[in-house]
């Protein structure tokens, strides 16, 4: 009598399916990432700090008497920085970060745009089309360019 031994090996190892599975939640983590949100609680952190040492300024020039009542008073003054200024400071974040965003694309926009007009004054075909879609006649003027 004849026996056959099946022995299932998987196709693909399990180190290889976690380091995939990984990657793509890594993946999925710098997808949703909001870099605004960052940006504000730095940006918040930044003015309560300044906020904090301008009242520690003022405190020290209280007397001895009244420490308790100053150190209070720093502590207000910090909660009621961080309540009243979280949402203008993530306004102002998102409006910084989209203003940076619009400038970089206009620098991108520029540099392309010069590299066309580099090659185009090289490649007459290129500039009869640029000048076409300015509005230029070139039916006239593309011999010009040869």
């Amino acid at each position: 009598m004849t026996s056959f031994a099946h022995v299932d090996y998987p196709t693909e190892h399990p180190g290889v399916i976690r380091a995939e599975n990984a990657a793509a939640a890594i993946k999925d983590i710098a997808a949703n990432f909001d870099g605004t949100r960052g940006a504000a609680s730095l940006l918040l952190a930044a003015v309560v700090s300044a906020l904090l040492v301008v009242a520690h300024q003022v405190i020290d020039t209280w007397s001895e008497g009244h420490l308790l009542a100053a150190w209070m008073v720093l502590w207000i003054v910090a909660f009621a920085a961080l309540a009243l200024l979280t949402m203008p400071v993530r306004r102002m974040a998102v409006a910084l970060r989209a203003g940076t965003k619009a400038w970089a694309e206009s620098r991108r926009r520029a540099a392309e745009d010069e590299r066309t007009w580099q090659v185009a004054l090289k490649d007459p075909r290129i500039m009869a089309e640029l000048n076409h879609a300015m509005g230029v006649a070139t039916l006239t003027d593309i011999r010009r360019y040869y």
